[in-house]
């Protein structure tokens, strides 16, 4: 067993994560705990790109408007002013580590901007289509040539070591001192203690079937800090991307919604397009409502898809604009220049998680929260396109600025690891079956569109799951499996209590039972 100290330790190597190691390592040693690759996380999946207030077309304020309409009432005003005004420097900031952008001369800012469903403005900065590449390279290579920061691949958290677990009656509350991690290649659990600790794991898209997400998206950040006595809340709010490709060889391929920013529309398969039909935006309408129309047209007519349709657009324009998608699509044997994509809704981003303060600051001593892992109130009900990014940028910023500002505290000798009374597991095929029934069910009962009835039902496996994960748990040495299965059931359930307590619909929680929206919009939080 290891013992090893920093003054923070961030588990999670996302934009949230690399955006807050790099401001604080010039003056503290940082400890980066990913449990693959440094760029295996959700952040270089990102193909669309980052929305800020960059054109003289545009203001904060014009950014501010469309992220609260998209939000269904439920944006923390304060919240989302203070993101969307810090928006502009966040990216310069971008700019000035070497994020290789698309420029555009012909654009005042330099560089080229694009629209995306809810956006009223072009606002989006990306780097073609692989903007979440680019930008994680680029702060990846200076994470790893900075001597402050120790990255520590192949980890993954188990836990967070608190006051209440170490029995400590800590006159300030329960306080955070640090985490254990398994290394997945040794199979050796280690204590990390810290001043500081940051969860900024991502979101929990893996928890069904059909997502957009990389396998690394089981909800780790959320089920650890839950377990801790972290508050959760608005976790019933999962958004569905509407766009993702249909095809048995893709594995959660996303085409990026400036497809339709840039002219796409969504047809049938006779070609007819349906989006005006259901909102006078069409196919600029927020995502919920884009991804709630193709699940109605789907089940209406009993199709498998429907495609989205650029081929319209100049060959030379689409191999410019979206290359990788024009490169994977011809892999598979669709010339998106000719021929129209076949796509689906999948499970795509988390908008409730823990919940945080302007510096991402938990309610735990100690403990922060940032990115995709944190409820900071700027997605409200549903999340503008391409603001998730930006999130993770200003966050990681502002919980940097908090750290420095603290005065140092003394580092504390913590317990190790204790598997005396734990023995390697026997049967491990019941964690592949419990994974795949979980995504199962939770896909089938707590969908795009949700009952009272299969909620219930959810609720009720996911009861029977909980027990013989802690059962298992509790005998067994842990292997990355059994936490990530551990803490996705966790997830799934923080989901469905907090779409139980709702009701109403509202944004991305469509209920058949209660399809009105309240007058007043409140959000549903979870405490232990």
């Amino acid at each position: 067993m290891s013992h090893t100290y920093f003054d923070t330790l961030i588990i999670g190597s996302g934009l949230a994560g690399l955006t807050l190691a790099l401001n604080l390592a010039k003056s503290k040693k940082v400890g980066l705990i990913t449990k693959q690759t440094l760029l295996d996380g959700a952040s270089g999946w990102a193909q669309g790109g980052i929305a800020a207030a960059l054109s003289e077309k545009d203001s904060p304020e014009v950014h501010i408007r469309d992220t609260l309409s998209a939000g269904a009432g439920l944006c923390n005003e304060e919240i989302t002013r203070s993101v969307l005004k810090n928006g502009p420097q966040a990216i310069q900031w971008l700019i000035a580590q070497g994020v290789p952008f698309t420029r555009d001369q012909g654009n005042k800012t330099g560089y080229h901007l694009t629209r995306e469903g809810g956006h009223s403005v072009r606002r989006v900065i990306h780097a073609a289509d692989t903007t979440g590449q680019a930008v994680q390279r680029t702060l990846g290579e200076k994470a790893r040539a900075h001597t402050n920061i120790t990255v520590l691949e192949h980890h993954i958290a188990i836990d967070l070591i608190t006051s209440i677990k170490l029995g400590l009656s800590d006159n300030d509350g329960n306080n955070c001192y640090g985490a254990y991690a398994l290394d997945n290649l040794s199979g050796q659990v280690s204590t990390f203690s810290a001043q500081n600790t940051v969860l900024a794991t991502g979101g929990a898209g893996k928890v069904y079937l059909y997502t957009t997400n990389p396998d690394t998206a089981t909800g780790d950040g959320i089920a650890m800090g839950w377990r801790a006595g972290c508050r959760v809340a608005n976790m019933e709010f999962i958004q569905f991307h509407p766009t993702c490709l249909y095809h048995p060889h893709a594995k959660s391929f996303l085409i990026t919604e400036t497809v339709r920013g840039e002219g796409g529309l969504l047809k049938l398969l006779d070609g007819k397009r349906f989006m005006p039909l259901h909102d006078e935006r069409a196919e600029l309408a927020p995502r919920d409502i884009v991804a709630r129309a193709i699940d109605f047209e789907m089940k209406k007519k009993g199709l498998d898809c429907v495609y989205l349709d650029i081929s319209h657009k100049s060959a030379y324009f689409l191999k410019e604009h979206f290359p990788y998608i024009y490169a994977r699509c011809l892999e598979l044997g669709i010339d998106i220049t000719r021929d129209p994509i076949p796509v689906v809704p999948a499970a795509h981003y988390t908008c409730g998680g823990i919940v945080t303060n302007l510096n991402g600051k938990t309610n735990l001593g100690n403990l922060y929260a940032i990115g995709e892992t944190a409820h900071t109130g700027l997605h409200g009900a549903n999340r503008l396109a391409s603001n998730s990014l930006l999130e993770c940028l200003v966050f990681g910023q502002a919980a940097a600025e908090d750290i420095l500002n603290q005065a140092p505290l003394p580092t504390m000798k913590l317990p190790q690891w204790d598997e005396s009374r734990v023995t390697d597991a026997d049967e491990e095929i019941i964690i592949s079956h419990n994974w795949d029934e979980l995504r199962r069910f939770m896909w089938s009962y707590v969908g795009i569109v949700r009952t009272n009835k299969r909620l219930q039902r959810a609720q009720h496996r996911i009861k029977l799951l909980h027990e013989e994960i802690n059962e298992y748990y509790a005998n067994f040495r842990v292997t990355s499996d059994l936490l990530e299965l551990r803490n996705l059931v966790s997830t799934a359930d923080l989901i469905v209590q907090s779409a139980m307590l709702r009701h109403e619909s509202r944004g991305l929680h469509f209920s058949l039972d209660y399809p009105d929206m309240l007058q007043h919009a409140k959000d549903t939080v979870l405490k232990r």
